[in-house]
Formats: C-alpha cells, structure tokens, sequence
C-alpha cells in the first residue's frame, strides 16, 4: 500500500485550503503503517477564528461543523458585499438572514443614526416620548391602515408572541373567554420562543422543546403556488378552500386566532401560496370572531413586491407584525399593528386588571427608530418596491436556466425578490439522501467561490438585498450554477 502525501495552500480567514501539489509518496513498511489521520482544523484557522471558536457558540447551527468550515473573518460590508480580512468579496445573497433589505452601509442611514446619537441611544419608553419615534409610528400607521396602534418590541419572535397573548387577553375581556388555542398554516415558522415555535411547523427548531409547547394545529392542504405568473396563483380550486375550512370549522368556537407567513413562507422551504387563501380566512375569520395575525417579519417592506405582503390578497389582518426590514437590517426591533378596536378592549381603570403588561428593555430604542424612519423614506425615494415588482420575474429566471443547465433543481418558485429551488439528483429527478448534507456542501463551495448562499437543507434560494444591481444577481447566478455543478 503506498500514501501520498499532498502540500496544500491555506486562506486563513475563508477556513479553505488549496491542494497544489504532491510533496511524497511513500511505502508502506513493516515498521510503519499509514493510518487514518483526522486533519487538524486548527491548520486552517488564523488567531480570531480560532479565538472565536474557543468562546462563542454561533446561532443555527452544528458547531462540530465549524471544525473544517470556520467563521468567515468579515472586516467591512457595503451595498450586497461583504469583506472578509483576506481582501475577497462575497455576496450577500441572502441578505444577512433575510433582514439587509438596503444592502450594507446605506449611507443615508448611517447620517441618520449619527444624527440620533447626538441626541441620545435610548431611554425607557413607558412614560416617555420623542420625535423620532412619533415619526416613525406615524409612516407604520399610514403604511398598515386600518391597524393604527403601534407596539414596540425588540425582535420578531417577540413581535409575533406578542400579538398571540393580545388576542388571548382581547378575547377573554370581550366575553369570549373560551377562546383559548391558536391554529397556523403547515409549513409555517414564527419564531424561537416556546409559543412560536409551537405556531410553527419545523421540527428541526421546535422538536427538543415540544414538551414546553401548547398544542397548535397546523392547517394541512396550503395552495402552493410557483409565482405571481402561474395560473393559479389567483384561484385557488373549491376542494383545497373547503378542506381547509373544515379544519378550521373543527377548531371555531375556541379558537383565538389563526398565525400565517402571508404569501411566502421562509424557513419552511421559501414556499409561496395562492392569496385567495388569505381571502378565505378573512372572510371565514370575520364570521367565527377569530383573529389574523399576519407574520410579516421577513415578507414585510417590499420582500414581496408590495409594502405588505397582506396587500396581494388586499386583505387586513387583525394583527401586522414587523420587523427585519424595518430598520433595514440596522438593529433590532420590531413592532406589533393593531386597531383601535383591539386596543379599546385594554383601555380602562388602572385597577381593572386589564392593561397589556408586556415589555422589552429595549423597546423603541430611538437608534434603531432613527434608522427604521430613514429606512422607510429610502424606500419610497428610490423606489425601492416598485423595482422589486418590475424585476421580480427576472429574479426566478436565472434559478430556472441553472436548473434548465444542470437539471438538478425542481420546483423553481418565488415571489419579489425572493426565489429558491430544491436540489435533486439530475440522473433520477430524486432527493439526494439527507444524510449526504447536498446543500451544505454548495453552501460551502458557494462561499468559497464569492456568495453566501446559506440553504434550508438541500432547498437553495437567493434572496438578496432589494437594491442588489443587475450585475451583481448575474455575478451571483454564475456562482450559484458553479457551486451546483461541483456537488453533484
């Protein structure tokens, strides 16, 4: 038995290394023998990468896989790029987990944010007001009309808990105190606290801590649809619609509210579906005094082409929760729309017990209310939403002529400026066996040839900032065909 020995050149602050030549080969002896050597990850590292994997426990993820694919170093990030310490660009195509709606570094909002910190970062937001935030809530409420009531929290986990305990609490001080349980749509996420991840529909997050969840059913039968282009994205048949209000008509006389993603649901797969589904919950909703709370964390602020993705379906809900876009990825927030009619069931004596008594140290934090305020001018004075809805078509045509050139994706779907496929097998049309971890490994290689195309399983999706030019989604199209064909 021989054993190569290979010389490999190191990119310390990517974690990837190069094979460039062959140093040795040597023979096996009966005083030697070539065992299985486990590389030592440490090799690839520089000091920080290794600092930070001695420290920091990264969000989402399998640390053991940190040990060969360590943390980008990232120095600088503007426009769709980040910079890591190496000099190499990389494309943010999935806009920071889906909240860098401007890109990196918008300098109006960094003018903005400065021009607050003159002022002052942040005080306690009960009993106190400021320009900056009567501004701001004042654009949320002319955006989301009718819901104009503002309630400021600091993510959207919290936004969307938030808005479940308010039709609990509404419900139980308007009469309908059997009004009690909640019902979501299959496929759907909502968020990283217990309630939220009870709403949702991904055992990957929610499994472990099933035990501290109530039960919320998932609402089966979703109209799925490819894109606003499809035939059917306007129609939804008579059988999918009567399915599914049969399930609700089991769940009506104690159910509070009813939890969706409006049109595209993201970590579930980026599955989009027909708004005629909105409109039948609407119209079933009005009638059985059950609420809509409309999740619009990632959809929000022209994700989808509108202001809300609620507008496809021209439908309001009870409840808008927001975020992610809000401050276009400058910070942390996120807020809570309702109506006046929702919020004059909490109006009353202090001592009737029923004020909302829920709150966020940080809530309305006046930086990020400066730079969410910025944001929302940017949009209307760029026309932000309007370009999205134009291009939103070519944004899926180059998933499909990656797909067409290496028929190893199906499904091509999205909606604005969001797109995703599933990787299968181009020789069967099939999956790839989980345990192959396909999309991983073209994340990895994506990285390693210039975009961050971090996938949900072997479901591949770009989702770039909504400004990103033309020639940056070609650049990023190019990669993402590369990095396909390499993990076949």
């Amino acid at each position: 038995m021989r054993g190569i020995v290979f010389f490999y050149r190191c990119f310390p602050n990517t974690g990837f290394a190069e094979k460039i030549g062959i140093v040795a080969m040597i023979q096996e002896s009966p005083h030697y023998s070539l065992a299985p050597v486990r590389a030592n990850p440490v090799a690839t590292m520089n000091s920080l990468q290794q600092r930070d994997l001695k420290t920091i426990w990264h969000p989402c993820s399998q640390m053991k896989d940190y040990e060969d694919f360590p943390p980008m170093e990232i120095v600088a990030a503007e426009g769709a790029y980040l910079h890591t310490a190496d000099g190499v660009k990389i494309i943010d195509a999935i806009s920071s987990w889906w909240c860098k709606s401007l890109g990196h570094a918008h300098p109006r909002i960094r003018t903005a944010v400065e021009r607050q910190l003159d002022k002052f970062e942040h005080v306690i937001m009960a009993n106190t007001c400021s320009e900056v935030l009567v501004e701001l809530s004042e654009r949320l409420a002319n955006i989301a009309a009718p819901l104009d009531k503002v309630f400021y929290v600091d993510n959207g986990s919290t936004a969307v808990e938030v808005a479940m305990k308010m039709s609990l609490q509404y419900h139980a001080q308007t009469g309908a105190t059997e009004k009690k349980r909640f019902a979501a749509l299959e496929n759907g996420y909502h968020g990283e606290t217990a309630l939220t991840l009870a709403a949702g529909d991904c055992g990957l997050y929610g499994a472990p801590f099933a035990e501290l969840a109530p039960e919320i059913p998932n609402l089966k039968g979703v109209p799925y649809a490819s894109s606003p282009e499809a035939p059917d994205w306007n129609k939804m048949p008579d059988e999918s619609w009567d399915a599914i209000r049969q399930q609700l008509d089991a769940l009506a006389d104690t159910l509070a509210a009813v939890v969706f993603e409006p049109i595209l649901q993201g970590a579930g797969g980026m599955k989009v579906y027909s708004p005629n589904l909105l409109r039948g919950l609407r119209k079933w909703a009005d009638s059985n005094n059950v609420h809509l709370i409309a999740d619009e964390i990632m959809t929000g602020f022209g994700r989808t082409g509108k202001t809300l993705a609620c507008q496809h379906a021209e439908i309001v809900p009870d409840f808008a929760c927001l975020s992610k876009g809000l401050t276009a990825g400058w910070g942390p927030m996120a807020v809570v729309l309702t109506s006046t009619k929702i919020y004059d069931a909490f109006y009353d004596d202090y001592l009737s017990g029923k004020a909302f008594m829920h709150s966020n140290t940080y809530c309305g934090n006046a930086i990020m209310a400066a730079a969410s305020l910025e944001a929302l001018k940017i949009y209307e004075d760029e026309g932000v939403f309007e370009r999205v809805e134009r291009d939103s078509a070519n944004l899926r045509k180059r998933l499909a002529e990656i797909a067409a050139d290496s028929n190893a994706l199906r499904d091509i779907r999205g909606v604005g400026f969001a797109a995703a496929a599933d990787i299968v097998n181009p020789n069967t049309g099939e999956p790839f066996p989980a345990e192959r971890r396909t999309g991983f490994k073209f994340y990895r290689k994506a990285v390693e040839l210039g975009a961050l195309l971090r996938p949900l399983g072997d479901t591949i999706y770009f989702l770039p900032p909504l400004n990103t030019p033309d020639n940056v989604l070609d650049e990023l199209a190019e990669i993402a065909a590369t990095a396909l064909r390499s993990v076949l």
